[in-house]
């Protein structure tokens, strides 16, 4: 096994981290996509809105490669998706995104700093342990490396599932509803490295979230409904939020 390093995470200066491009999604005859275009900028952190139905989770699959859209383009980094096989694209996920769930997905049977290290090492990758320091403090659990989750509180079981998504140095991070289970304190904690991630490495946040709160963490607020982008709030106040939210 290899050590991963700054240098060998590093990828190629690139404005660009995700592209989606004309892209569109069909299940049968609904259209969950609807052609829909967007940058998202390297180190730049967005969250995504919308009701119920508009397209957010499917907006997320595809831009992160865990689905393939019906048509369009999907661009990681610079690298088309749809190129790719399926073992690919796999390896690509591992490799240079981050995903974060309102379902933790923690392994019960693992303590907290094999759950962190689990896609290092299923990467055949040992960890670098000054990057493991650093999210281990980032996330403030460093006297609770050897707990179980079910020693854990729900905010502490996320921060852990944040540290997993930001220990392979990701170019882009996608978390789907991270605070949805969780109180206001740790809610505010879960944003806050979400924010730093984006501030203090340089990594891509795509937030999806009903949240306006939430919301209001992000560089900009993009709001789908009935599968288009309808409109797009920069440096978003929790108020500016909830007036394009109500009126969608």
């Amino acid at each position: 096994m290899t050590t991963m390093t700054a240098e060998a995470t590093a990828g190629a200066v690139d404005v660009e981290a995700v592209g989606l491009e004309a892209v569109t999604r069909t299940y049968g005859e609904v259209r969950a996509l609807d052609g829909v275009t967007r940058t998202f900028p390297r180190g730049s952190f967005t969250a995504v809105m919308g009701p119920s139905g508009s397209g957010k989770s499917t907006f997320l699959h595809c831009a992160s490669g865990l689905d393939r859209p019906s048509g369009g383009t999907v661009r990681v980094g610079g690298t088309d998706l749809g190129r790719l096989s399926e073992t690919k694209r796999t390896l690509l996920r591992r490799e240079r995104i981050g995903f974060v769930f309102q379902a933790f997905n923690l392994i019960p049977s693992m303590d907290v700093e094999q759950n962190i290290t689990l896609p290092l090492r299923l990467g055949g990758v040992d960890a670098d342990p000054g990057w493991l320091d650093d999210v281990v403090r980032r996330v403030g659990l460093g006297d609770r490396l050897r707990h179980r989750p079910s020693e854990l509180s729900g905010g502490q079981q996320q921060r852990a599932a944040v540290a997993r998504a930001l220990i392979t140095r990701p170019e882009v991070v996608f978390a789907d509803e991270p605070t949805g289970a969780l109180d206001p304190r740790s809610s505010r904690d879960v944003l806050r490295m979400l924010r730093d991630a984006a501030d203090l490495t340089g990594q891509t946040v795509v937030l999806v979230t009903h949240d306006p709160m939430a919301a209001a963490w992000a560089d900009s607020v993009v709001f789908l409904s009935r599968g288009r982008i309808v409109d797009e709030l920069v440096a978003p106040t929790v108020s500016a939020v909830m007036g394009r939210w109500e009126s969608l």
